[in-house]
C-alpha cells in the first residue's frame, strides 16, 4: 500500500515538474521574444535619431551656407555699387581738372547753349571765377553771336559752392550746369554699362 502510494507521489512530482519545466521554458521564450522585440525597437529609434541628427546637421549647414552666400553676394554687390559711385566721383574730377583751355571751352558751350535771353549771369565757384571766369564770359558770348543770338551773358558776383562747372542765373530762374549734375545725369543712363566694364 506505501508502495502504491509513494508511485502516486513520484508520478504526481513527476508531472508537476514537467509541468514546471514547460511553464519556465516557455516562459524563457516569452523573455527572449519581448527582448529580442525590444532590442530591434531600441535599435530603430537609435537609427531614427541618428538620422534625425544627421538630417539636423545638414540643414544646418546647408542653411549656412545659403547665409553665407547671400552675405557674400550683398558684399560684393555693396562693392561694385562703391566701385561704380567712385567712377563717377573720378569723372567729375576729370572734369574739373581738365587742361584750362579745354574747361574754358566747355564752360562757354554750356552756357551758351543754356542761355534763354543771352544776359543771364554766369554764377561760378571761386576758383573758377578768379582763374577763367572772365575768358568764360567772353567764349559764351561769342558763341552766342554766332548762332546769332543776343550776346550779353555777365560774370555774377555770388559764387557757388560746387566743385565745378556753373549756374545760369537770371531773376529768379536757375539752370544747373554744374560738373556735379552733368555727372549724376549720366549716373542712371550709364552706371550698367560701367559696371559691365569693370566687372565682366
Amino acid at each position: 500500500m506505501m508502495k502504491g502510494t509513494e508511485k502516486i507521489i513520484a508520478h504526481i512530482r513527476a508531472d508537476a515538474e514537467a509541468q514546471a519545466a514547460a511553464i519556465i521554458a516557455q516562459a524563457e521564450q516569452q523573455c527572449a521574444a519581448i527582448r529580442e522585440d525590444y532590442d530591434k525597437q531600441a535599435k530603430e529609434s537609435y537609427g531614427a535619431k541618428i538620422r534625425a541628427g544627421v538630417k539636423a546637421c545638414e540643414d544646418r549647414v546647408s542653411g549656412m551656407e545659403r547665409i553665407a552666400q547671400m552675405e557674400a553676394r550683398k558684399g560684393v554687390l555693396a562693392l561694385k555699387q562703391e566701385m561704380v559711385s567712385a567712377s563717377f566721383d573720378k569723372a567729375c574730377e576729370m572734369i574739373v581738372a581738365l587742361p584750362q583751355a579745354q574747361y574754358i571751352e566747355l564752360l562757354a558751350k554750356l552756357a551758351a547753349d543754356a542761355a534763354v535771353t543771352g544776359d543771364e549771369e554766369l554764377v561760378l565757384n571761386a576758383r573758377d571765377k578768379a582763374a577763367v571766369g572772365e575768358a568764360v564770359v567772353k567764349a559764351a558770348n561769342a558763341k552766342l553771336e554766332a548762332k546769332g543770338v543776343k550776346a550779353g551773358l555777365s560774370l555774377a558776383d555770388t559764387e557757388g559752392g560746387f566743385a565745378g562747372g556753373l549756374i545760369l542765373h537770371r531773376g529768379n530762374i536757375e539752370v544747373n550746369c554744374t560738373a556735379e549734375l552733368l555727372v549724376e545725369l549720366c549716373r542712371e543712363e550709364m552706371s550698367a554699362t560701367l559696371a559691365g566694364v569693370l566687372f565682366e
